[in-house]
């Protein structure tokens, strides 16, 4: 998960013509004598973790002669549309950094090639097994965990010292009142929350609800419990030394901005920022970043969304370029590979043999290592990612004022219930 999790749409055309750039499902012209060429669409940052694939390229390159790897950066939110078109056009590339959320609908559609057995999987066993559980769909294995994720509470250590707080909050209602205190004693706002629907999922775990309750196929978006979670969420963005519902569409970039320069002392973020925190003023000591699991709701239990990407083949391509991608993708999830990509880019390696202290020593990889436990990973359910998207239209408009809660998750439910037809309320 990064930046927004609902896919932005795409005009056919855009996304059709992109595909030139793309895959090799129905291209021939490499079946000759001569290196393969595969190419893989990557939807990480393109300024802070491309350059660490790019290189890494090379030493596949080099030591498989035979083997060609076209790179291409997809920006992340036009990802997901842009391969739906292309593989239903069979223009789609070899290989996918894939949205772990994505998995269950590509492979539904017939676009991901089940990797159980292949070259691909073969360290399988040294993967975390609820990752590699989150790459499965009907029981068959249709991508590689790559990097994992999930959310935290990180927090300006200095400014919360300065207030007299010595750890961090353990429930939403103790993060309320330490920020009234952060803002007394140093005139910083405490918290600034987001009203992005992935965002809210802390909120809903911590009533022990979710969107839906796939196991019972029931819609739970406007349950009590339901309600209550967006009732804590929504008294979050009111009080003393608590930031305003920024609805703009620059919100992500306005809290993040605030975040590391010091004009906020805590918010809710994932891994992927990592190496942005360490950028900004306020941490350029390191060590001031601190890092906790996220606040517990009134279960007195913690949770966060389980995020991360999969490296997935395109079923679509032939039998030389997907023979090619296996071996690409068993490079690129090695624990060599992941080790490397950890140390460069500070994300969080999916097996346990890439955990060397070396990455351990990384204080932002350390962090978010000890609330991993707070995870919960997705239902295997087609539909679930694109769930957020009626949120993601109704929160904003609940948080700003523009609706009420009721109305607002009615709304939801009412989406949804078009996403999930054989789901009852």
């Amino acid at each position: 998960m990064r930046r927004g999790i609902a896919a932005s749409a795409l005009v056919a055309s855009f996304a059709l013509a992109a595909t030139a750039c793309g895959g090799s499902g129905s291209d021939s012209s490499d079946k000759a004598s001569g290196p393969v060429t595969i190419t893989w669409w990557d939807t990480s940052n393109a300024t802070n973790e491309a350059p660490t694939y790019q290189a890494l390229i090379k030493e596949f390159e080099a030591a498989n002669k035979n083997v060609k790897v076209k790179y291409v950066n997809v920006p992340f939110d036009q990802a997901q549309n842009k391969f739906d078109t292309a593989a239903g056009a069979s223009g789609a590339p070899d290989i996918l950094r894939s949205e772990v959320g994505w998995t269950p609908a590509f492979a539904k559609k017939g676009y991901f090639l089940p990797l159980d057995g292949t070259e691909a999987l073969k360290d399988q066993a040294k993967f975390k097994s609820n990752l590699i559980e989150q790459a499965k769909f009907d029981g068959k294995t249709y991508g590689v965990p790559f990097v994992t994720d999930t959310l935290a509470l990180v927090y300006n250590k200095a400014l919360f010292k300065k207030a007299g707080i010595a750890e961090a909050p353990k429930t939403w209602a103790d993060l309320k009142t330490a920020a009234a205190t952060i803002k007394k004693k140093t005139g910083v706002d405490g918290y600034w929350g987001s009203t992005q629907a992935y965002y809210a999922q802390n909120f809903l775990y911590g009533e022990g609800t979710d969107t839906v309750d796939a196991s019972a196929k029931k819609i739970t978006v406007n349950s009590d419990a339901a309600k209550k979670a967006y009732g804590t969420w929504l008294g979050l963005f009111s009080g003393k030394g608590l930031h305003k519902a920024d609805t703009t569409a620059d919100a992500y970039a306005h809290i993040q901005d605030a975040f590391v320069n010091g004009k906020v002392a805590a918010i809710v973020q994932g891994p992927w920022e990592i190496t942005n925190f360490y950028k900004g003023s306020a941490f350029s000591d390191k060590a001031n970043l601190g890092i906790a699991t996220v606040p517990a709701g009134s279960t007195g239990k913690a949770g966060a969304p389980t995020g991360g990407h999969n490296l997935s083949v395109y079923a679509g391509s032939d039998k030389a370029h997907q023979a090619a991608s296996l071996k690409f993708v068993n490079f690129m999830t090695s624990a060599k590979s992941q080790a490397t990509i950890a140390l460069k880019n500070s994300t969080l390696p999916t097996r346990d043999d890439a955990y060397t202290d070396a990455v351990k020593a990384d204080p932002g990889i350390a962090g978010y290592g000890t609330v991993l436990a707070a995870a919960q990973p997705r239902p295997a359910l087609p539909e679930y990612s694109s769930l957020w998207g009626p949120l993601d239209t109704e929160l904003p408009k609940i948080a700003g004022g523009k609706e009420s809660l009721d109305k607002g998750l009615s709304n939801v439910e009412l989406a949804i219930a078009k996403l999930v037809p054989d789901f009852s309320k």
